[in-house]
């Protein structure tokens, strides 16, 4: 059986399956995941799967039934059943008080796809639970603070489809810290600790108390009033916990400290600022949070933070930990990526190399492709490392019904072709903008003898003497001599002599187009007439090459952005 009778036969079991209509992009699924040889040619498979599509979409019920019924029935074509989709339950969900999450990124830099998850997660059961959602900006290190990252993180979120209920930023509420340290001190929950950092540390490692621990609490709200005088490392506010803990980090951690760095919103209005264990624990009392998402490198502040809300009698939220998220092949770190750009490795915070969410965007990426991602992965604490190929497969599936199809030729090269028929000296094929929805229109290709053809196609005809198919025209030959010469122009001869089908450009009123791939090079060729009508961020297929993103449109050239194949 041959590889269109093979599809064909697919095509058809997906429409009786689907109400008698098939989509293409579930066509080649399942084409893949039954014939695992024909993942070598997926653009061949996509091609005629796009073909099938069409023609079985034209059928009536009665007709595709009696048509797969030659090939013995569906059960053999079936999907194994998918596994339930959805993410798992949030414990001790208290119907009075709902559900209140929060996303809390540092203004570091924009989001990557890291920093995704936890917002997507968040969203996702905020929808689930019909909750509440507080984006809080927690910028309460003026060392790790970046000023154009306040914009960026809203932007991103709101790429995202999120519009969370409330924005805070912490740097707007260090009174309130304030308040609470001093809270904290007078229930003898927090002492003044002016041991040096290393005397500390060998006291705490050994399960030993610092003098500074017995201050009585007018002895440490005197020095709470004096710690606005005092240097950098002078003296930290520290929170009680059980100095015999079995994790060294967790006893007596530092609540409030000295910085003195300029705060870029706040300039040097403040020189204490909170840690984050202190002012995180704070405000997510205050701001009613039920559940707290977050990874389970966060374990260990989880218990710190447990203490104060001991201290204060506060409820504890739930707290869910989930594995952390690894991508292959991809700059996730911020400070990296930011070094790169200050270096000019990178062009920007959209470099196609980078993983940010503004990159990943301008790739063409669908936001649905990273929910469907970051539901599958879900909640759990194994770790997750994420290939490119799963991301591609998860956007695929969404713009495969979106993107309209056009002829694009990488390192073009010409071709007048000689001894053709009359009826092909100047012809205009026809093609639909999509095999799936001929309703939307057609391609005019307008063919003169002339065409640009891919260098790749040339030179592998020219080394095998094999002809090539100018794909729905004419086959031709590439003699040794680089001339092409007309063979045929039926695909049958094109099959019985092995050729490669290939697209193919008109020269005549050929667009220049350049593709920036994903490892920021770039690509230039030639696109049909027909892309003169593409708008900035229209998704398309380029047959046999990918799809891409419209990122540009000038006088003489099409930019794109290559998403994947």
């Amino acid at each position: 059986m041959d590889i269109e009778e093979t599809i064909y036969k697919y095509a058809l079991t997906n429409a009786i399956e689907h109400s008698n209509q098939c989509q293409t992009g579930s066509v080649i699924g399942m084409v893949m995941s039954k014939n695992p040889e024909m993942r070598k040619d997926p653009k061949t498979v996509s091609q005629i799967a796009g073909q099938m599509t069409a023609k079985v979409n034209k059928m009536t019920p009665e007709e595709q039934q009696s048509e797969l019924e030659k090939y013995g029935g569906a059960e053999e074509h079936k999907r194994t059943p998918e596994k339930p989709k959805g993410l798992p339950d949030l414990e001790n969900v208290n119907e009075k008080k709902g559900v209140v999450l929060r996303f809390a990124p540092n203004p570091s830099g924009p989001l990557h796809i890291g920093h995704a998850r936890a917002a997507i997660l968040n969203k996702l059961y905020q929808e689930k639970y019909d909750g509440k959602l507080i984006l809080r900006i927690e910028d309460t290190d003026p060392k790790r603070v970046e000023p154009d990252a306040y914009d960026a993180i809203v932007e991103d979120i709101n790429w995202l489809g999120i519009n969370p209920d409330e924005i805070h930023k912490q740097s707007d509420r260090m009174q309130i810290y304030y308040d609470y340290a001093k809270k904290a001190i007078e229930i003898g929950a927090a002492y003044m600790c002016t041991c040096d950092g290393a005397t500390f540390k060998e006291l705490k490692d050994n399960c030993q108390a610092c003098p500074c621990r017995d201050n009585t609490v007018e002895e440490n709200l005197k020095l709470w009033d004096e710690f606005e005088n005092m240097k950098e490392g002078e003296a930290v506010l520290r929170i009680k916990t059980d100095i015999n803990h079995k994790n060294p980090a967790i006893r007596d951690w530092v609540a409030m400290r000295i910085v003195d760095q300029a705060h870029p919103r706040m300039g040097n209005e403040y020189r204490i600022y909170p840690m984050m264990n202190f002012s995180v624990t704070v405000d997510d009392h205050l701001m009613g949070l039920t559940h707290v998402l977050r990874g389970k490198d966060h374990l260990a502040n989880s218990e710190k933070q447990a203490y104060l809300y001991d201290h204060f009698g506060w409820d504890i939220p739930e707290f869910i930990h989930y594995g952390r998220l690894k991508m292959d092949d991809v700059e996730l770190s911020t400070s990296k990526a930011r070094a790169g750009i200050e270096d000019g490795t990178y062009t920007g915070w959209d470099d196609p190399r980078l993983g940010t969410i503004r990159a990943i965007a301008r790739r063409g990426i669908d936001k649905e492709a990273l929910y469907a991602l970051i539901e599958e992965i879900g909640t759990k604490q194994a770790d997750a490392t994420v290939s490119w190929k799963k991301v591609y497969g998860l956007n695929r599936n969404i713009i495969e019904e979106e993107a309209n199809r056009y002829f694009f030729i990488p390192n073009p090269v010409m071709v007048d072709v000689e001894d053709i028929p009359d009826e092909f000296k100047t012809y205009i094929l026809e093609r639909e903008l999509h095999y799936n929805e001929p309703d939307r229109g057609m391609r005019h290709l307008k063919f003169d003898q002339k065409a640009y053809i891919p260098q790749d196609d040339y030179d592998k005809a020219l080394k095998s003497q094999k002809p090539l198919r100018l794909m729905d025209l004419i086959n031709i030959d590439i003699t040794e001599d680089e001339k092409a010469i007309y063979n045929s122009n039926t695909l049958e001869d094109a099959q019985k002599q092995k050729a490669s089908i290939i697209q193919w450009v008109p020269t005549q009123d050929a667009i220049k187009a350049t593709i920036i791939m994903p490892d920021n090079t770039k690509v230039d060729g030639y696109i049909e007439n027909d892309a003169k009508d593409l708008k900035v961020d229209d998704i398309v297929q380029l047959e046999r090459f990918g799809f891409a993103r419209v990122d540009n449109l000038d006088d003489d050239t099409i930019t794109f952005y290559y998403t994947h194949n």
